[in-house]
């Protein structure tokens, strides 16, 4: 089929009035205005494009700027020879937990060789599954009765999934010298602090009166603003655990027992399957995934090794007010073979290089000669837990 196309009359009447418009001096008025106008803006964004652009000098002063930073950022041969120093030796000990949990997870995605560690359920007659995880896992008050689910670590693994020992020659790095665990069972509140020296580090975990149900004693305020801190360090450092409302307080405390606050630590709180915390059993309006240790520093000690840990710990949770025990490493760390003393200890925290003083360590062990001298010399029956003798007047 051929289509046939017929221009009309009045097809070539519009062609020609158009053309007329387009060739009429307004039209080209307008042309002409919209041309200029386009001159005029283009030079200006020129303009702006090349002042916008850095100059050869601030480029240079940008490079060096850079290549400085960049020398800052690298440690010095003096941090790395201190971080050699505190390194474990072979390697690292430590074993990685497995982000799905169960091996049988593990293996419903894919996995079939997986070298990390791995938890298997613990299933009683009184357990029902589909009630899911227990809230407080391994710290459950009532797991002979409690109907949720709970974990305990599959060590049916094989003996590629424990951590390899190097077999070659182990470099020997300078070490310190840890003495052993020394202990005194006292009350704090009338124990006379003088008989026992002065320590480089004090760490304290008091307990804060924070208006709730404890499964221990706690101390007032007053009682807790009137204990003999000063006279166990004359310049050093303290780290204070506080919670809750005793933030504040804790605060206050140090500086009047003659501290500056120089730092915080975090402790990120995880539970047994290494999960953040969700539910707890502390906080009045919100549940405490976390703890604060505030760090306080009195005079000007020497030889601390600044820059070596971070001042957040995520660490599981334990026994009530059970802190992280990578606190002492951290300690330790920064002040190496240094006098320390622990107050408001239990027997968990019973370390190598520490004095631990509280009312619930067992009886008294010393070890350091000068020390012994001086606590008999002022408590010849070794009884520290009675308040003393008020003064008589005749």
């Amino acid at each position: 089929m051929i289509l046939e196309y017929t221009v009309t009359d009045s097809d070539k009447t519009k062609d020609i009035l158009k053309r007329k418009r387009d060739d009429s001096p307004e039209k080209s008025n307008e042309n002409d205005e919209e041309k200029k106008k386009k001159e005029k803006k283009e030079p200006k964004a020129d303009i702006m494009s090349l002042l916008s652009m850095p100059s050869t000098k601030e480029k240079e002063s940008k490079k060096l700027g850079e290549e400085i930073l960049d020398l800052l950022s690298k440690p010095t041969a003096k941090e790395r020879s201190l971080t050699e120093r505190f390194k474990s030796q072979g390697g690292k000990q430590l074993m990685e937990f497995c982000p799905h949990g169960t091996r049988i997870d593990c293996e419903r995605n894919g996995i079939v060789e997986c070298k990390k560690l791995h938890f298997k359920k613990i299933l009683q007659k009184h357990t029902d599954e589909s009630l899911g995880d227990c809230s407080f896992l391994n710290t459950c008050f009532h797991m002979d009765t409690c109907k949720y689910v709970h974990y305990e670590v599959d060590r049916c693994g094989k003996s590629e999934d424990k951590p390899s020992i190097p077999s070659g020659p182990v470099v020997r790095v300078e070490s310190t010298t840890l003495y052993p665990p020394q202990w005194v069972q006292c009350d704090l509140r009338y124990l006379d602090m003088t008989v026992l020296g002065k320590f480089a580090v004090i760490m304290a975990d008091p307990p804060w009166d924070i208006h709730m149900e404890l499964p221990y004693g706690t101390m007032s305020d007053d009682e807790m603003r009137q204990l003999g801190i000063p006279q166990l360090q004359d310049e050093g450092l303290i780290f204070l655990w506080v919670t809750g409302r005793a933030m504040e307080l804790g605060r206050e405390c140090l500086k009047l027992w003659g501290y500056e606050r120089v730092d915080e630590i975090i402790w990120v709180k995880t539970n047994q399957l290494q999960r953040i915390i969700r539910t707890g059993r502390t906080g009045h309006w919100l549940n405490h995934g976390k703890e604060h240790c505030l760090v306080g520093m009195k005079g000007t000690p020497q030889n601390l090794n600044r820059g070596l840990d971070s001042d957040v710990i995520v660490a599981e949770v334990r026994a009530t007010s059970h802190k992280p025990d990578e606190i002492y490493g951290m300690i330790e760390r920064l002040s190496p073979g240094t006098r320390k003393i622990e107050l408001f200890g239990r027997p968990h925290n019973i370390q190598p290089n520490w004095i631990t003083l509280g009312n619930q360590v067992d009886g008294i062990r010393l070890v350091d000669p000068l020390l012994i001298e001086s606590f008999k010399k002022r408590y010849p029956t070794g009884n520290c837990m009675a308040p003393p003798p008020e003064n008589t007047h005749t």
